[in-house]
């Protein structure tokens, strides 16, 4: 989440008042992420009693035509158990809207149901075990959703994107980055398996997208790289996501465990998938690797936004290729 478009206050008042969710009362940016403009909105509620909500507007990595699948998906979700926020439709029912901007470029916003709970920034074991089986809940009941999307954030996206850096900006951001790239893309690119599970995957399940209160899940929150792929590809980033710390040089086998442990509660991982995690978390780990590299290099300096570390992900793709065995 960030705020790359500014919204004045008549503007977001009017926006509030196109759904039935009372009056604005105040509206706060939120700088965390990459990829969106996002404001926590308190309004009087419907029945004057007060509500709060996430508004989103969609500034890049995300096509127009992509949000009714991400945003049907959390209605689905959220109706089959998952603790995940509902879609906000407006009184006429759509579930998002659109703004022009002085440019004459289209931008989409949608309100969010807000659900309580806090990010951990050092999770327990306990919390990671409750997460895994959360992400399994959530596999589970998305197996009946009608929607399709493939991977946007695929390999392709990731060759796309360390190109557009250039070698010259990937040494700018550390000089071995280049050279992880370079030895590493390609085999797990040869080497990626096409016959796995599949279904729709979260693809960006952080500490920062999942709420807790205590050791228990919340809130499963921003699916906006929600797509049709391998289940267990999304484990793998899950893994790579929760089981180290913040720069990638520590790895905790025993939150690892304890994920891994939750996810089997709910949906046991098959013995083809279990060998193809250590692939998988290498992939993981070149994905974010590739998207925080371009971000580096090309986030607006005046963006309201914390740039994030691409080596922390290249030192969890130097692990996960010379320990494969912490899957087993």
């Amino acid at each position: 989440m960030a705020v790359y478009t500014q919204i004045g206050a008549e503007e977001m008042a009017a926006l509030v008042s196109e759904f039935d969710v009372g009056e604005l009362v105040s509206a706060t940016g939120i700088a965390e992420g990459v990829s969106n403009s996002n404001w926590l909105l308190d309004t009087t509620g419907s029945d004057g009693h007060g509500a709060r909500f996430i508004l989103t507007m969609y500034e890049f990595r995300i096509e127009l035509d992509d949000l009714p699948y991400f945003l049907s998906l959390l209605d689905h979700l959220a109706a089959k158990g998952c603790p995940v926020p509902r879609t906000i439709h407006d009184r006429e029912g759509a579930l998002f809207r659109k703004r022009p901007n002085p440019d004459g470029e289209i931008k989409a916003l949608a309100l969010i149901e807000f659900l309580p709970g806090v990010s951990v920034s050092e999770p327990t074991v306990a919390q990671a075990r409750s997460v895994g089986a959360a992400l399994a809940q959530m596999h589970g009941a998305a197996a009946d959703f009608a929607g399709t999307r493939a991977n946007g954030m695929g390999l392709g996206e990731w060759q796309r994107l360390f190109d557009a850096c250039g070698a010259d900006g990937l040494a700018a951001i550390d000089p071995a980055l280049a050279g992880l790239v370079a030895e590493h893309l390609p085999r797990v690119a040869a080497a990626w398996p096409a016959d796995l599970p599949r279904s729709v995957i979260h693809a960006d399940l952080f500490p920062d997208n999942v709420l807790m209160l205590g050791d228990k899940v919340t809130g499963l929150i921003d699916f906006y790289f929600a797509c049709n792929d391998l289940i267990a590809y999304d484990v793998a980033v899950t893994h790579a996501a929760w089981c180290f710390d913040t720069t990638g040089r520590n790895f905790d086998a025993a939150l690892s465990k304890a994920l891994l442990d939750g996810y089997e509660t709910v949906r046991p991982l098959s013995a083809a998938e279990r060998a193809a995690l250590p692939l998988l978390a290498q992939g993981a780990a070149l994905r974010f690797t590739a998207s925080r590299a371009y971000d580096w290099l090309n986030t607006p300096a005046d963006a309201l936004v914390m740039r994030k570390d691409p080596m922390a992900f290249a030192r969890r793709l130097q692990f996960y290729a010379a320990n494969p065995g912490v899957f087993a």
